[in-house]
């Protein structure tokens, strides 16, 4: 099966990803701007922004309606921060070899924005 290229999107957010790319084969972004991603960037994106939403929902329990946590996870590539309350968090990345970046979607796009990184390689 041929992979072909991705692009999702939706209100406040852009997820992609192009097999085919020699170098720079994800891309995330807002509807505003984009930053290109190596493959090894883009699926520790993946990886880590799933990782915060499961975290930020763990700790729902665990807090008062109007207290706000921060939570962060890295590799050796990025670094990602979930701040916000548990339901409700903004997103942020930084990225730490080569070329450095740094990213922000709102509270509005993050959900789309990690449904989306959940799904994206899979056909």
């Amino acid at each position: 099966m041929e992979k072909v290229r991705q692009l999702k999107s939706g209100s406040g957010w852009r997820l992609g990803w192009d097999p085919n790319a020699t170098e720079f084969c994800g891309l995330v972004g807002t509807d505003e701007w984009a930053i290109e991603l190596t493959e090894a960037e883009l699926d520790d994106f993946c990886r880590l922004a799933l990782q915060l939403s499961q975290t930020m929902q763990q700790m729902q329990s665990e807090l008062m309606d109007e207290e706000r946590i921060s939570c962060e996870a890295e590799s050796d590539l990025i670094w990602m921060e979930a701040e916000g309350f548990s339901h409700a968090y903004r997103l942020r990345l930084i990225l730490l070899n080569g070329r450095r970046a740094e990213a922000e979607w709102s509270e509005a796009s993050v959900p789309g924005l990690v449904q989306a990184a959940q799904m994206l390689k899979v056909f």
